[in-house]
């Protein structure tokens, strides 16, 4: 097997995020969107001594779990990935994922349930589309890139998990620019005028913000800008057009300089009661009604607030802190962006909090100035999880329990390998689904600083295993391939035997615990349990 090399084989599982798995000849290749139970041909493009990668090339046979998608540009688009399961389909993939990743890392904790959203298309509150072309000197288009691509951009019109008003809006803008003659910026040669349009809506009132990013490599006849767009026929309201100018090489939104054109910079969106404004560059959960679902499960891992002190950090607009000061002695929020700090203390007055704090800066620095222990810590960090040293300062607040909400499981697990090392647990664990169609997944958990009474005493004299049971009859890795190749699922030595026991088949008091004192020693989850009791089945040990 070597670089270019072309196969076909069967996915046996699907990863997080969105990998498949193929096994050719015992060697392990993951290769990017590709599902379980599909037929697939690929490239070898990647091939170290420890992982080999492939490159999708074609689907041979659908997997028996696809149904056919809702969008029409679902497989050229690249923003969403499981738009052609259904979506409890979808929800039982993605908890079996971060189930994987926790048992990948050593962990032991169950995940009690994943909540999905309350609406599965039209959800997201926010879009960044991008200006480009689908083909190398085609025509304009505008939405989002291609899969598998940095440059070709395929136009959306008919994109299925934003407002509708976005579809309209687009193809106006769209429009108006290819009549113009405009030219998108170029990513390579640093040339060009168009580089993204950003829609933001309420989806409580339908008032609606659109932001138009530019470099200032030519003019925007603001007013009829401005005239095109209110002409438009949509349901919503457009409360706020906005010109960014941004002449920096990343390809990222940000602003050099932003002018309003029409209206305000801001709407206002509604949770819990309370009323938040938003702005342009500020954090706040894309869907909406599904951040109402993440934050009741927030508030219920957080527990009794009254009269306690509470860090949020990583707050953005305030949403968390708000939610749980009305009863707390005080909440203070972190954030780096300072205007989303800004739209956080305006929130509070409107609401009418006047026991929150809201501090611009980042987590790592501000901690240092945060010399009264809190009651309760929230973290709610960005996608790459929580900076090492700010790990290291967070722990060191010694708090009893914490809750981290996590978008990306990945980062979750290496924080938590952390935790543990400094005497955390998880105590409880649940996902939140708040992008349906997609890869990704909301987890929260509830930490516990474990004491010495959380523990088990486990006598650790050495026994010998009884020759003449059931128990030679397979091996424990005979037993492992077995589970693994009918359930494509991986189980331990420890799960093995605690089965085992559990069916009456001697093993060795202390075989394959921990050799610590006091271990806390992690429980077979029912799936694996069920998978272990088929092998012993299929040995005739039981």
């Amino acid at each position: 097997m070597k670089k270019g090399d072309i196969f076909e084989g069967k996915v046996i599982r699907t990863e997080f995020p969105n990998k498949g798995i193929i096994d050719i000849e015992g060697q392990k290749v993951i290769v990017k969107n590709a599902l379980e139970g599909q037929v697939v041909r690929f490239s070898i493009n990647k091939k170290r001594r420890d992982k080999v990668e492939g490159r999708l090339l074609e689907v041979i046979e659908p997997s028996p779990l696809e149904q056919p998608a809702a969008c029409k540009h679902f497989g050229i688009c690249g923003g969403c990935r499981y738009q052609n399961l259904s979506y409890e389909q979808q929800l039982d993939l993605k908890k079996r994922q971060v189930e994987e990743l926790i048992e990948k890392n050593g962990l032991s904790f169950d995940i009690e349930n994943i909540y999905g959203s309350p609406i599965t298309e039209g959800y997201r509150n926010k879009m960044e589309f991008t200006f480009g072309d689908e083909e190398k000197d085609g025509p304009l288009a505008l939405g989002m890139h291609k899969k598998n691509s940095f440059y070709d951009i395929v136009t959306l019109d008919d994109c299925r998990i934003v407002d509708p008003d976005f579809n309209v809006l687009l193809q106006a803008i769209l429009k108006y620019f290819k009549e113009k003659g405009e030219t998108y910026f170029h990513k390579i040669r640093h040339e060009g005028f168009l580089r993204h349009l950003v829609m933001r809506r309420s989806v409580k009132t339908g008032d609606i913000l659109i932001n138009l990013v530019t470099t200032t490599q030519s003019q925007l006849d603001e007013s009829e800008f401005v005239n095109m767009i209110l002409a438009q026929k949509i349901d919503g309201k457009v409360v706020g057009i906005l010109h960014t100018l941004n002449d920096n090489l990343a390809d990222v939104v940000q602003s050099d300089e932003t002018k309003t054109l029409y209206g305000q910079d801001y709407f206002y969106e509604y949770l819990y009661n309370m009323r938040f404004k938003i702005s342009p560059f500020s954090f706040f959960q894309t869907n909406t009604l599904g951040a109402e679902v993440l934050y009741d499960k927030v508030r219920e891992y957080v527990g009794e607030t009254k009269d306690k002190l509470i860090y949020d950090l990583y707050s953005g607009t305030g949403t968390i802190a708000q939610m749980l000061a009305p009863v707390a002695s005080k909440v203070v929020g972190v954030e780096i962006v300072e205007e989303a700090v800004e739209a956080a203390k305006k929130n509070a007055v409107d609401n009418h909090l006047d026991n929150c704090e809201f501090i611009a800066g980042d987590v790592l620095k501000v901690v240092d100035n945060l010399t009264k222990k809190p009651d309760i810590l929230v973290l709610d960090p960005p996608r790459d999880g929580i900076h090492p040293k700010a790990l290291t300062k967070i722990i060191n607040f010694n708090v009893d329990e914490m809750v981290y909400v996590s978008c990306k499981p990945t980062s979750l697990m290496r924080d938590l390998l952390v935790f543990r090392e400094a005497g955390y647990e998880v105590k409880r664990c649940c996902l939140v689904d708040m992008f349906p169609g997609t890869v990704h997944v909301e987890t929260v958990v509830l930490l516990s600083q474990q004491k010495p009474d959380d523990t088990i005493e486990i006598d650790l004299d050495l026994d010998e295993l009884d020759a003449t049971s059931a128990e030679l009859k397979a091996t424990y890795q005979e037993i492992k391939d077995y589970v693994l190749k009918e359930f494509g699922l991986k189980v331990s030595n420890l799960y093995i035997s605690q089965i085992k026991r559990k069916c009456g088949i001697e093993v060795g008091e202390n075989y394959n615990l921990p050799k610590t004192e006091n271990p806390k020693v992690p429980q077979c989850p029912k799936e694996k349990e069920d998978a272990i009791k088929a092998a012993l089945k299929y040995f005739a040990m039981i």
